[in-house]
């Protein structure tokens, strides 16, 4: 990585920022919206608005993460629930169910902004998102919704390198993408596969798993860990505790991909190029 050109990059941020006088953040808590929310406080001050979504598609740990970032800066933070349960298009999980969701979400966003008076919404997204299959960018796209680190031109390397530049405690944060992303593609999304999930994630994180994955298949839980941590799930007395939790959850079958964590490998059932 380049340094002197990131640092272009966050410039490229900055002159986005100073054209607009308020601003409305899709903010999950996660090292790409936590830059951009930091960085636009700093030039918008109380112009910079965060807004979090609360439903069970998300972590309860990554809300309380966002709520305690904007309250140690003095951002403005609305949290709000979301109702993307309600969308038939989203529970029945089909390759469009981000789109659905997106859109959705992206309508409460507007609302709250146009609540406060303010004309522009932003999400998170980066230059790397565009190498997976991300329908919810075309939401974004068709809702007029502002994506600043893209346009910018920045990567996730890129941002870890800036957060940490600036002091953000969220700059080395493992990605953690909705719940939903967990339950194969035309299996329908419940209350029950979400809690399973989230508490099967919650156990791992708590014994030390950095970036980690529990999917949904049914009985049979698929964990996927990076690869460097895989020898973690051969110690006797991890293992033990790892299934025995599991079948707790709710799991009949508990198995760990030898692959270890792939960001976006559901997306590989649809065989898009």
């Amino acid at each position: 990585m380049d340094r002197d050109s990131t640092r272009s990059k966050k410039e490229r941020l900055v002159q986005q920022l100073r054209d607009i006088d308020s601003l409305v953040i899709a903010f999950s808590g996660g090292a790409d919206s936590s830059l951009l929310l930091a960085v636009a406080h700093e030039i918008l001050g109380e112009g910079a608005v965060a807004a979090t979504a609360t439903s069970e598609i998300y972590s309860a740990k990554e809300k309380n993460g966002a709520i305690r970032f904007s309250r140690d800066r003095g951002i403005e933070h609305v949290v709000f629930h979301s109702h993307e349960a309600s969308l038939p298009a989203f529970v029945s999980n089909g390759p469009e169910r981000c789109y659905h969701c997106k859109k959705s979400l992206f309508q409460e966003l507007i609302e709250i902004a146009a609540s406060r008076g303010i004309k522009h919404v932003a999400h998170g997204a980066n230059v790397d998102d565009l190498d997976d299959y991300r329908p919810g960018l075309r939401a974004a796209t068709e809702m007029g919704i502002m994506a600043p680190l893209l346009d910018a031109g920045l990567k996730k390397q890129d941002i870890r390198f800036l957060s940490r530049e600036i002091g953000l405690d969220t700059w080395d944060k493992p990605a953690m993408a909705c719940l939903a992303t967990r339950i194969p593609y035309g299996n329908p999304i419940t209350s029950e596969k979400l809690r399973m999930i989230e508490e099967a994630e919650t156990f791992l994180l708590e014994r030390g798993f950095g970036q980690c994955r529990v999917r949904h298949h049914g009985s049979v839980a698929r964990i996927e860990v990076e690869s460097q941590e895989l020898r973690m799930m051969t110690r006797d007395d991890l293992t033990k505790a790892i299934v025995n939790k599991f079948r707790d959850i709710g799991f009949c079958h508990i198995s760990v991909d030898l692959e270890g964590y792939v960001s976006g490998s559901m997306n590989r059932a649809l065989n898009i190029e």
